[in-house]
């Protein structure tokens, strides 16, 4: 039986996809009884899986079998009853089915307190988050095979409703190699194994691995533009990314490289005057199309510049809502690279009089490193969230309810503006590192609980609250570099 189920908010998203993987973990598991499924991160649209059968490789047999089964148990609309243990008692339940790190997990919590475990057909597991009724309600998803796994695509709340259009990020799976690179270097795959880290006091270290291994990468970056004499460099990514740090980082690394530091340039200063803003769906102006940026004056100028001419930058002034000239004349010198970030750098549309081969475009995404347990991931979307709460909070003056109040709205403009250009990118770069989120609880968790039972957003704030009860916390900050990214976050270092 097939249940009437729209998806029409993030929260709404965030059931039907965990109800269809605990669906999927159950099929796979009646299909192959000793196989060991990981659930990693989101990838072309979908959650990218990998199913180790003991050496046997996955066939297109193999997920037809999946497939169906998963059809089967949606058709029988099978109840999934949440049960409720001690955490001592479901730690001992997940050592002796083999899942030392859901176990690990658990078992650092107060021995009483109560866990919730998803239960469907016999099968079991903790989902950590809220799930629908019954398998009846998964009424679409898409299984396919990927390099070596598969990928389970479901529709989602930006998409109306549908499973989202195929679309191969194949430099966001680079991307995650280096996740693995960096799990490998620093001996950290799940939370379990940073808790551990926190509590024996090797805080620092985890940090000071993280970040070195996330200069080397810009190091390489910084190589491969002059190396291949790119003449301007292009860098976007959705809210909270990084992106102002990352750019300011591949600048110094290219001036390093050069003995010249690049010219640097933010879109924001070419917005078109307050008055011309165009207006969104909802009539209100709308600051994150492209209609809001003047890309006849920007193209004219960054010709200009790259031919050597002289040229008047503009800068915005966002009290008065008007370009202001006259304050940055310049021009590039012989060699000098250009660099530009902004949220619509990917799109050729704002550089489309200049040749494809003189670009290097990088996209930067807080692609989280490790993972709760091998079913439950840390999702990219939360990352972000957290960060711009903290940095809302640090430098605009924004609490935590405006915070969640306005991210359904800023996530819908990235999927227009930012998500559809991310496959054109030459490389990924992942601003994450694994100690980031028991970092920023310090930081986040106060203004949670500030947020009061009668706000619209009580609900989401439990929902983070509950979510972020599993991490130690890293309230000390002096290891974490001036350069980092998370400081754009976080704010510098306070000296004594």
């Amino acid at each position: 039986m097939e249940h009437e189920f729209r998806i029409k908010t993030f929260t709404d998203e965030r059931a039907y996809h965990n109800t269809a993987i605990l669906i999927y973990l159950k099929a796979v598991k009646s299909v192959f009884e000793h196989a060991d499924v990981t659930i990693g991160n989101s990838l072309n649209q979908g959650y990218y899986s990998y199913i180790n059968l003991g050496g046997a490789k996955l066939t297109t047999s193999d997920i037809h079998k999946i497939r169906d089964k998963m059809e089967k148990i949606i058709e029988k609309d099978c109840e999934i009853v949440i049960e409720r243990d001690t955490a001592a008692h479901a730690a001992e339940k997940w050592e002796s089915l083999g899942y030392p790190e859901k176990a690990e997990l658990l078992a650092a919590r107060p021995a009483d307190e109560t866990v919730e475990i998803a239960e469907l057909h016999n099968y079991r597991n903790c989902m950590y988050s809220v799930m629908l009724p019954s398998s009846g309600y998964i009424t679409r998803f898409e299984l396919r095979p990927y390099r070596n796994g598969l990928l389970l695509r479901l529709p989602n709340a930006l998409h109306g409703d549908t499973i989202p259009e195929y679309r191969d990020d194949d430099k966001l799976y680079e991307a995650y190699a280096e996740c693995r690179r960096m799990r490998k270097y620093t001996g950290i795959n799940y939370l379990s194994d940073i808790n551990r880290e926190i509590r024996n006091g090797n805080a620092d270290r985890i940090i000071r691995e993280s970040e070195w291994l996330q200069s080397r990468l810009l190091e390489e970056y910084a190589g491969k533009i002059v190396e291949e004499h790119k003449r301007i460099v292009l860098i976007a990514g959705p809210s909270s990314s990084g992106k102002t740090t990352t750019a300011k980082r591949i600048c110094a690394e290219i001036g390093r490289l050069t003995g010249e530091d690049p010219l640097y340039l933010g879109t924001d200063d070419y917005f078109v005057e307050r008055g011309m803003t165009p207006l969104g769906p909802d009539g209100e102006p709308d600051f994150e199309g492209l209609g809001a940026v003047d890309l006849e004056l920007f193209n004219r100028q960054m010709e200009d510049l790259l031919s050597g001419k002289e040229v008047d930058l503009p800068e915005f002034d966002f009290v008065n809502g008007t370009k202001v000239f006259g304050k940055r004349i310049t021009a590039l010198k012989k060699g000098q690279i250009l660099v530009i970030e902004g949220i619509h750098s990917l799109n050729d549309v704002l550089t489309e009089n200049i040749p494809r081969e003189d670009k290097f475009k990088i996209y930067i995404s807080p692609l989280t490193q490790i993972a709760i347990d091998r079913h439950n991931r840390i999702s990219t979307a939360d990352a972000r969230l957290l960060r711009r709460m903290v940095r809302d909070n640090q430098y605009r003056g924004y609490d935590a309810e405006a915070t969640l109040g306005a991210w359904p709205k800023v996530r819908a403009g990235e999927s227009v503006n930012i998500f559809p250009y991310s496959s054109s990118a030459d490389v990924v770069f992942n601003s994450s590192t694994v100690y980031e989120t028991n970092m920023l609880k310090s930081f986040a968790e106060p203004l949670l609980e500030a947020i009061p039972e009668s706000s619209t957003q009580y609900a989401e704030a439990q929902r983070i609250l509950t979510f972020m009860k599993y991490f130690d916390k890293i309230e000390e900050t002096s290891a974490v570099p001036a350069n980092a990214v998370l400081r754009e976050f976080i704010g510098p270092e306070k000296q004594a």
